[in-house]
């Protein structure tokens, strides 16, 4: 079991982004893809969850042995595949908790399991907001709406833990954060793998965030293509000498592994 981009070429509006890109994601591993901006990381991320802006020209991807090349966004996150985008919503008016028990009611009935009702749900709310140190407060603000970019961040690894994917893909968690709102984010992911199977992708071009991280892999992406992957030593030589000097190479012939599986 597990998420495999084999070859996979991306192009936006008739110009190619992602050029021939080859990774395997391992259950219960952290991977980090970093890069430059404008190496195609995004773009990547985008692909996979199935935006329809962004057109896969050549190559597969394969999710716990199905290909979902083509799949609609929707049937993607039912194979329990999600995306963390860069900047989330806000839906004035609609609470955390409600759109929270929407989405989690609604990944239910796709497996067949019997949805939460309202006192259930809230006592599982709270179980896993106490767990991320989140006030219960939060529960009742309306998504995203007046969040700091701390609680956004928050707020996406909430869903994380409550929504239980398979595959995470955090489009830059890191991004417009100080240090301390980027430590919780890293424990918040440090707290899924601890408390999860899940496989999570972590995209970033801040090498700092790897401090608190932790990867046990980690992918460098430069001008649509992976240049190198290995484990966290690769971060340790971009943050003494940049990405520019980071030669091509891996330590498995391109082909990423996230772990010994």
């Amino acid at each position: 079991m597990a998420l495999e981009i084999k070859n996979l070429t991306v192009a936006v509006e008739g110009k190619e982004i992602v050029k021939g890109v080859s990774l395997f994601f391992h259950p219960g591993k952290v991977h980090a893809l970093m890069g430059p901006n404008g190496s195609g990381k995004s773009t990547l991320a985008l692909a996979l969850a199935g935006h329809p802006r962004y057109t896969i020209t050549s190559g597969k991807i394969v999710l716990d042995g199905k290909e979902i090349t083509l799949a609609k966004p929707e049937e993607r996150a039912k194979a329990r595949l999600f995306l963390s985008f860069q900047y989330p919503a806000t839906v004035a008016g609609v609470t955390v908790s409600n759109f929270l028990r929407t989405a989690v009611n609604s990944l239910r009935e796709v497996r067949g399991e019997k949805s939460y009702g309202v006192m259930d749900f809230h006592a599982l709310l709270k179980e896993k907001m106490l767990q991320l140190k989140i006030d219960a407060s939060f529960a009742g603000r309306s998504l995203n709406e007046g969040f700091s970019g701390g609680e956004k961040k928050r707020m996406e690894i909430l869903q994380l833990l409550m929504l239980e994917p398979k595959y995470a893909i955090l489009d830059e968690p890191d991004s417009g954060l100080d240090v301390d709102a980027i430590k919780i984010v890293a424990e918040g992911i440090t707290l899924l793998r601890k408390k999860t199977n899940m496989s999570i992708i972590v995209i970033t071009h801040y090498h700092k965030f790897m401090d608190f991280l932790e990867p046990d892999a980690v992918s460098v992406m430069k001008e649509g293509k992976i240049i190198i992957s290995g484990g966290r030593e690769i971060a340790e030589k971009i943050e003494k000498e940049g990405f520019e000097n980071v030669e091509s190479g891996s330590e498995d012939g391109g082909r990423v592994v996230s772990g010994s599986g």
